[in-house]
């Protein structure tokens, strides 16, 4: 399955999955039946893949939200969304989920006027996310800026290009996550 890991790659004819069809090899036509838990893992990897966390840290993140009122995988996927290399991506200021980790990582961004160079810093709602001044002039920034014109941000973002910010309005909803992740899966493979 296609996981747009790879930024504008992934938009082109040159993406590794519509290239080729099936997994290498001779066997790779061949497929067994996956089980029930199979498929189950298989959706936890692709959550944990697309945001780039690892299982401990997936795991927190699974008890945090079991914990919170509500619907378990919802509060999941809105603490994956909240995090601040999520965020960047989504405000478009870089072209994939790992450029906006390592710009991140590298201390281009603020967070209420305070640099942060934690990706997995969770933002909350009113925080303000913008690219510090001295790293206003970085080329890979100016140019996903360039780009995110043409992209729309989400509704729960408030996004100023000319300034690169971008304000935390609210919570995302179920309905605004474009991730193709089913959360029910990962649920079930934790309740075992």
């Amino acid at each position: 399955m296609k996981l747009f890991l790879k930024g504008e790659r992934c938009y082109t004819a040159k993406c590794a999955v519509d290239r080729r069809g099936t997994p290498p090899g001779e066997h790779g036509a061949s497929r067994r039946k996956t089980s029930e838990y199979g498929v189950q893992l298989r959706e936890k990897q692709k959550a944990r893949r697309i945001y780039g966390v690892m299982e401990a840290q997936f795991r927190r993140y699974f008890s945090r939200a079991a914990r919170t009122k509500g619907v378990t995988g919802t509060a999941l996927l809105q603490t994956l969304e909240r995090r601040l290399d999520n965020v960047v991506f989504r405000m478009g200021l870089a072209d994939s989920r790992a450029e906006a980790r390592q710009l991140v990582r590298h201390g281009h961004f603020e967070v209420n006027g305070r640099k942060t160079d934690i990706p997995s810093f969770l933002v909350r709602e009113g925080d303000v996310v913008a690219v510090r001044e001295k790293s206003r002039g970085v080329p890979v920034i100016q140019q996903a800026a360039e780009g995110a014109t043409q992209r729309t941000a989400p509704a729960w973002l408030d996004v100023d290009y000319p300034n690169l910010r971008g304000k935390v309005l609210r919570l995302p909803m179920r309905e605004e996550m474009d991730v193709p992740i089913s959360e029910h899966l990962i649920i079930e493979l934790y309740s075992r």
